[in-house]
C-alpha cells in the first residue's frame, strides 16, 4: 500500500493558477499509474487526470483539457496537477489516486479501479 499526501491547495480567482502535489511514501511510485479526481460539494467524484508509469501516457476529461497539466517526479515520489485558467467550476476537492496494476503506458480513468488515495485538497475558485 501506498501513502498519498496532498498539498498545493487554496483559493485563487477565476483565470488563476495553482499547483497541486501528491506525495507519495511506503512505496516507490514507479509502480503506480496516478490519477487525480475531484468532487464538487454535492456532487460525485469526477475523473480530472492520469499518467501512465512511464510518464509517457496521459489522460484528461474535456473540461480540463488544454488548462490543466499532470505530470510524475519519480525522483521525487511526487505528481503534480498544474491547473491554469482556472474556472469557478473548478472548485472540489482534490483527490490524487494510484493504480498499481496497469501495463506500463496505459492509464485508467475509473476511479473504482484505484486501491490508494490521499485524503484531499480544496481548490476554490472564485469569480
Amino acid at each position: 500500500q501506498v501513502q498519498l499526501v496532498e498539498s498545493g491547495g487554496g483559493f485563487v480567482q477565476a483565470g488563476g493558477s495553482l499547483r497541486l502535489s501528491c506525495a507519495a511514501s511506503g512505496r516507490t511510485l514507479t509502480n503506480y499509474a496516478m490519477g487525480w479526481f475531484r468532487q464538487a460539494p454535492g456532487k460525485e467524484l469526477d475523473f480530472v487526470a492520469a499518467i501512465s508509469r512511464s510518464g509517457g501516457n496521459t489522460l484528461y476529461t474535456d473540461y480540463v483539457k488544454v488548462r490543466f497539466f499532470i505530470s510524475r517526479d519519480d525522483a521525487k515520489n511526487t505528481v503534480y496537477l498544474q491547473m491554469d485558467s482556472q474556472k469557478t467550476g473548478d472548485t472540489a476537492e482534490y483527490y490524487c489516486a494510484a493504480h498499481g496494476t496497469l501495463p506500463s503506458n496505459e492509464v485508467s480513468l475509473f476511479g473504482g479501479s484505484y486501491r490508494d488515495w490521499g485524503q484531499g485538497s480544496q481548490v476554490t475558485v472564485s469569480s
